[in-house]
């Protein structure tokens, strides 16, 4: 598998050189480092070139990286089910640049471009209804960044005086929470590998 995976990077270094950065294998994957401004025609060279034939989007996703200059990794992966093979397509996206939309490519990729957009707040040119997919209207922030707060910045609830649902500012109460970092079970009666806790330490 390893000997057929490079030969396909090969072939890919070979036939887009100005798409293609660079070229990893490992753990029986193939991953390509693509630039930004091709990664749209790249992509359907994948998908249409006889010796690829990638014509399943499987996924697309993203990974923060806050300290980088280009903040991004926007990650997609393909499946050739004519060749038997899987490859991981990866393009460096600064904080501000837009990445091209895949949907006329791969009709599939308009909810999951909607889908990074909402978590990571990377914008996807040409698409047709880039809005938010699973947070909810007015939502604050992008939760998947790194830089977001685990307890976000607003909470919901449903108001009984009300009868609607308010939104409000994040109120974290401490003032009964204790944190002994001994054990993960509260109240437990019995002593866990590793935990003192039954002997006061």
């Amino acid at each position: 598998m390893s000997e057929a995976l490079q030969e396909l990077a090969a072939h890919l270094e070979l036939k887009r050189p100005n798409d293609v950065v660079a070229t990893h294998i490992a753990f029986g994957e193939l991953t390509v480092e693509a630039t930004l401004n091709g990664i749209a025609d790249f992509i359907d060279f994948l998908r249409v070139d006889g010796a690829c034939r990638f014509s399943s989007l499987v996924d697309i996703t993203a990974v923060d990286y806050p300290d980088r200059e280009k903040r991004f990794d926007v990650v997609y992966h393909f499946l050739s089910m004519y060749q038997n093979h899987r490859i991981r397509v990866k393009v460096q996206v600064g904080e501000e640049e837009m990445v091209p939309s895949l949907v006329e490519v791969h009709p599939s990729a308009n909810w999951f471009e909607r889908e990074v957009f909402d978590m990571f707040g990377i914008l996807f040119s040409g698409h047709p209804d880039l809005r938010r997919i699973l947070t909810d209207y007015g939502f604050r922030g992008y939760p998947l960044r790194k830089d977001f707060p685990t307890t976000g910045y607003t909470e919901v609830r449903y108001d009984e005086a009300q009868k609607r649902v308010v939104y409000e500012p994040v109120k974290l109460v401490q003032e009964y929470r204790q944190f002994d970092f001994l054990s993960p079970w509260e109240g437990a009666q019995y002593v866990l590998p590793g935990d003192q806790k039954a002997e006061g330490k």
